[in-house]
């Protein structure tokens, strides 16, 4: 008999009658052990499925699968006893002692425990137990053995080992100049008391970053959950751990330096599909990598730094050889900005490279990154200048000014900071840049220093010939830059510079003293009667920013002056008043309002700029001396050539 169906059937017969599937004759011995195996299989399976998979309910994800097995191990080794050895019948008398209990082989058993050859066995079981259970506790937070790898390099170095961690190191050896928490302190005991709350201040912010946005670029401290700027695309670069990386050695916190040490040995990747600034990207991580691999001559921070640097490159790759603002390290597709005055390049941008560019050259021995920021000075070098002045924008297509819009805040800032400190950087040797920073400046104070009616000093925006009378927080460095530039080589302006840091680094105070927080608006106008405040509600918010703090620094270093530390003890009480809340540090949206709401955001730059300069403002002037290190736009420390921790490649 067939069967009609379109399906096949698997029926059997046995002469022409059909025999049941599931019949006590139907199968063969050997077919039926077969399906045994198989149905004993799906058992073992489903057995193990039930008490080994993780448990994926957890809102952490891998951290709940990885704690479920262990509960359940835990839950097995309570039962095992009881499973394995019965209960005593009846209750007994208290043991004696561990050491009066007879344990040599062969020894009769108490007589007034019948089953005390079962108990003592049961005891010496469970004894095992805990002893398993307190060495698989480690595996919760796993420390394994690893060696970090690293290229090999001409340069000499040495193999050190560090709480299992393999790490190799340039000479000389950190200890050299090695920054630590009992280093540095001031003789005055109000100024180490001082310094103390900045550190503390560091460890409440960091502590609270590494709980709730670990791997994240920035912190959200209030709704404790990561938060990430555009500046940084779309990838987790743990911006922050880079970013605060050398005020945490700074600062000597060791412990937590490591901890962000590892994360970028381990999980630190470049290669991004994404757009992020090419500026906030030099600045912020190639500076941090820089500076720390300074101060403590781990060549896995140059090799990243290579690494990124190479990465970098293609966004000089322009007709000029300008780079472009927004480069995609993965592809290597760099544009700029649709809003920067019709696609033009900002010179605080293409001018804040040249610090980091420079001294990657020094310690690699590749020449390339220095021919780009040299190539770009010279350009800049050859344009005609409107007035003396640099307009904050240029075509990197035509080699031409943009807008005419000149400005010592945002869009203009840095490019002449880079100037003055190649120079200081270079040992005072790269006389080019020292010239333009002069010529600079010299425009700079004939058309853009002001004193408003009230004697205030401020460093106005000027479009196209018409002061703005507006200053920027961001201009708030501009103190710290003419202090500076006047100690560093004496000429006939320079105690007039020293006069127009003194009153910038006044202005800027009050702009803090004037708000109800004593915290500093984004921008201020001397218009209308008004001095040293915003006018618009889109200027009067304050996200953490150092410039203020930093010009207070270089002015105590330079002058002594204790006001500047009053000032910078006030910012203290400020910040620790109105920005910090249980879960970090936060901005303001207002501050000329006690009560201002927050925008819940812990820049990463808060740990690399702000406290690192407030809690500087209060050490001893050896502790990363001005003499022996610059610090870049983001406050990263590079060491002057002639300080023995450049650690300059051989090969050059």
């Amino acid at each position: 008999m067939t069967s009609t169906g379109i399906l096949p059937t698997y029926q059997r017969f046995a002469n022409g009658v059909p025999v049941p599937l599931f019949g006590r004759r139907a199968f063969r011995p050997r077919e039926k052990y077969l399906i045994l195996l198989v149905f004993l299989t799906f058992g073992i399976v489903c057995f193990g499925a039930f008490f080994c998979l993780p448990d994926f309910r957890g809102a952490d994800g891998g951290a709940s699968a990885v704690n479920s097995v262990y509960r359940v191990y835990q839950r097995m080794q309570k039962a095992g006893p009881d499973l394995l050895i019965p209960a005593p019948p009846r209750a007994l008398p208290a043991l004696p002692a561990d050491d009066a209990i007879p344990v040599a082989l062969g020894h009769h058993a108490d007589p007034r425990r019948p089953d005390d050859h079962v108990i003592r066995d049961k005891q010496k079981l469970q004894a095992k137990i805990d002893e398993e259970y307190q060495h698989q506790k480690t595996l919760e937070k796993p420390e394994v053995a690893r060696e970090v790898k690293v290229q090999t390099s001409s340069s000499p170095s040495v193999i050190g080992h560090r709480q299992g961690v393999t790490f190799e190191t340039v000479p000389p050896a950190p200890a050299v100049k090695l920054p630590l928490a009992v280093g540095g302190e001031d003789k005055d005991p109000v100024a180490r008391q001082r310094r103390d709350k900045v550190r503390e201040m560091m460890k409440h912010g960091w502590d609270n970053y590494v709980r709730y946005a670990w791997g994240k670029n920035e912190l959200r401290p209030i709704s404790k959950r990561g938060h990430s700027a555009s500046i940084f695309g779309s990838s987790n670069m743990g911006a922050t751990i880079v970013d605060g990386l050398d005020t945490l050695y700074i600062m000597g916190l060791h412990d937590e330096f490591k901890q962000g040490r590892d994360w970028i040995a381990e999980n630190l990747d470049f290669d991004i599909n994404s757009e992020i600034s090419l500026f906030e990207t030099n600045i912020r991580f190639m500076g941090s990598l820089l500076a720390c691999y300074a101060l403590t001559g781990d060549v896995m921070f140059r090799d990243k730094a290579a690494q990124l640097g190479e990465l970098m490159l293609p966004a000089f790759q322009t007709e000029t050889g300008i780079p472009h603002s927004l480069i995609n390290l993965h592809t290597g597709a760099s544009k700029n900005y649709g809003w920067a005055s019709s696609g033009c390049s900002i010179l605080s941008e293409i001018g804040t490279i040249h610090l980091e560019f420079t001294y990657l050259s020094d310690i690699t021995g590749n020449p390339v990154f220095r021919s780009k920021v040299e190539n770009v000075r010279k350009m800049l070098k050859s344009l005609e200048k409107p007035k003396g002045l640099y307009p904050n924008y240029i075509h990197p297509r035509t080699g031409k000014w943009g807008q005419h819009h000149m400005s010592l805040g945002g869009l203009g800032d840095s490019f002449y900071e880079y100037l003055l400190k190649a120079w200081i950087q270079s040992g005072r040797e790269d006389v080019e840049a020292r010239e333009m920073y002069d010529s600079a400046m010299a425009a700079i104070v004939d058309h853009m220093i002001v004193k408003s009616p009230g004697g205030l000093l401020y460093a106005s925006d000027l479009k196209y010939d018409r002061l703005e009378h507006k200053m920027g927080h961001l201009a708030c460095f501009a103190g710290g830059m003419f202090a500076l530039g006047a100690k560093t080589l004496e000429n006939d302006v320079s105690n007039h510079h020293m006069e127009i840091a003194a009153g910038l680094t006044n202005t800027c105070h009050e702009s803090y003293d004037r708000s109800a927080t004593k915290l500093g608006p984004e921008a201020f106008h001397f218009i209308e009667g008004n001095e040293a405040r915003s006018l618009k509600s889109g200027e009067k918010y304050y996200i953490l920013r150092p410039e203020t703090f930093e010009s207070y620094f270089v002015m105590w270093r330079l002058t002594k002056d204790p006001k500047y530390r009053e000032w910078g003890w006030e910012a203290v009480q400020a910040l620790e008043q109105h920005c910090r809340v249980p879960g970090g540090f936060t901005g303001l949206h207002n501050v000329y309002q006690l009560d201002s709401s927050k925008d819940d955001v812990q820049q990463s730059y808060f740990f690399a700029e702000t406290l690192k300069y407030l809690y500087l403002l209060f050490s001893d002037d050896d502790l990363i001396s001005l003499d022996e290190w610059v610090f870049n736009s983001e406050a990263h420390v590079l060491p002057i050539r002639g300080n023995p921790l450049y650690r300059l490649a051989p090969t050059l």
